[in-house]
């Protein structure tokens, strides 16, 4: 069964420091270091790594950071005849500085190529034919929602960086996984720590089919769109050099557990043990584990625990809905 990515492809600069900069601040920085990155590209890669038919759509510059991209990829068994060279525009960046000793990482995005993806490069055979179309928002909206409505295969889409979805988008996705910060902006909730079953009422919420709400080291909460109960899905215990990426492991993970024919609970407990695997080496891509390295790990992965749903008051409301009501502005 088959995965396609339809997304950004960008070159990282890699930046250690002993502590992420504040507003304002100037650190020093003790390395700086080139890797291929890109949401979707880092979500092809890990897909590709952990199985087989893994094809990328996307755009990058007619230059050397292009073609560093397209061998990366290739590299980690991706099909990327679908990546069109773009001239006259260079290839998509990132600065990424990385804190040594957590491992926590600031982004930020430079485009490039990646905003020149049209609805035209999206609606292509790779695509149609997909067991998996996995998309993200590093790209242009118009390219997104092509690729969605083109596929009969099972969608999944990383809404990042966060923006609002239009409905016809999010009537074709089956599974959205949103980081909890994401999560929290597209259910215009106030901004703030939440407990699980908090974070599962607002993805309630969404109307989607299926959220997966990525939690960092706590793991993973999987809410099912039928009304079943939440479940909360800790990862394995690792020693965590560097997190850059593992977002987008988790979703090219979970991408290949459902191809394979893994049930959403299942495919998010495969997801948190690649990307946990993930956080053990530099960079998006240093640790990317194979398809073995994952199932050798899985024993040892805690059960998910099911997640209590909240009470309503009288005003239909959870304790501590920060949404705002119909009457309010």
């Amino acid at each position: 069964m088959s995965v396609t990515v339809v997304g950004s492809l960008n070159e990282d600069v890699l930046v250690a420091v002993g502590r992420l900069p504040g507003r304002g601040e100037t650190v020093i920085g003790r390395s700086a270091t080139l890797a291929p990155g890109g949401k979707g590209a880092n979500q092809a890669a890990a897909a590709g790594l952990l199985g087989t038919g893994v094809h990328m759509v996307g755009r990058v510059g007619e230059d050397p950071a292009g073609d560093r991209q397209l061998a990366a990829l290739a590299g980690s068994r991706v099909d990327v005849s679908r990546v069109v060279r773009t001239p006259g525009v260079p290839t998509g960046s990132a600065t990424i500085p990385v804190e040594q000793g957590s491992g926590e990482n600031l982004i930020v995005v430079v485009p490039g190529a990646n905003a020149e993806l049209t609805a035209e490069d999206a609606d292509v055979e790779p695509v149609r034919r997909a067991a998996v179309l996995l998309l993200q928002l590093e790209v242009p909206l118009d390219a997104v929602r092509a690729a969605a409505a083109a596929t009969a295969g099972t969608v999944v889409l990383t809404p990042a960086p966060p923006q609002p979805l239009p409905a016809e988008l999010l009537a074709r996705v089956d599974v959205l996984v949103p980081n909890e910060h994401e999560l929290v902006q597209l259910a215009g909730a106030a901004p703030g720590e939440r407990a699980p079953a908090e974070l599962a009422e607002l993805a309630r919420g969404l109307g989607c089919r299926a959220v997966v709400v990525t939690l960092g080291a706590r793991g993973a909460l999987v809410v099912p769109g039928d009304g079943g109960g939440a479940l909360l899905q800790p990862p394995p215990a690792v020693d965590t050099v560097d997190t850059t990426g593992a977002g987008d492991c988790f979703s090219g993970a979970l991408a290949q557990g459902l191809a394979g024919g893994a049930d959403l609970p299942g495919a998010v407990r495969y997801a948190v043990t690649a990307a946990a695997l993930s956080t053990t080496g530099p960079g998006a891509r240093g640790a990317l584990p194979g398809d073995d390295d994952v199932r050798a790990l899985l024993p040892r992965v805690p059960a998910a625990a099911p997640v209590r749903r909240l009470p309503l008051g009288a005003d239909g409301h959870w304790p501590g809905d920060t949404r705002p009501t119909e009457e309010e502005p």
